[in-house]
């Protein structure tokens, strides 16, 4: 019986560190989930679709799939980048190849992962200069997060239209 006790007071005593691991930085850790679900979808999702999908587009007026994934791209790169204190661009709007798109999407990722890395609760509040102004570093990374999330939608209907299911809807 010692044992068991010993083993379920050892689980007990993981799960509470934790929850107070995250209890620090709430905020912050629950953003990086958020940012977490979608990047993974939007890089499933750049990745399945075939490269003669990129140049599909859902209607005549609208961007091409491949135009919508630089858009992400180069949205990502410019707000993560803004975070971390050096604004850059990933120049995805040139470029056209599957291969290349989702290759500035991973260095996209890549800028994000670091500014969300870096983010705690008590520098989620510290003000930057982005495109859409003065924000924090939360309600920029949180912007990009929703705008992602949104392309993420638009480009679904993209892969539906070619009999593909998104990532997301994958069982």
């Amino acid at each position: 019986m010692n044992r068991y006790y010993t083993m379920m007071f050892a689980a007990a005593l993981t799960g509470a560190c934790a929850l107070q691991a995250q209890a620090a930085d709430p905020l912050s850790t629950e953003a990086k989930q958020g940012y977490t679900r979608i990047k993974t979808n939007m890089l499933k999702m750049a990745e399945k679709m075939p490269e003669d999908g990129y140049s599909f587009k859902a209607s005549p007026d609208v961007k091409t799939f491949a135009q919508n994934l630089a858009h992400v791209a180069d949205a990502q790169m410019g707000a993560c980048s803004a975070v971390n204190g050096a604004p850059k661009s990933a120049g995805a709007a040139s470029k056209t190849t599957k291969a290349d798109l989702v290759a500035a999407l991973k260095d996209s990722i890549a800028e994000c992962d670091k500014a969300f890395d870096a983010l705690t609760d008590a520098t989620a509040t510290q003000m930057i200069k982005t495109r859409r102004g003065e924000q924090t570093k939360l309600g920029a990374l949180v912007g990009n997060t929703i705008h992602i999330n949104e392309m993420y939608g638009y480009m679904a209907v993209y892969m539906r239209m070619k009999g593909i299911v998104p990532p997301s809807s994958e069982k």
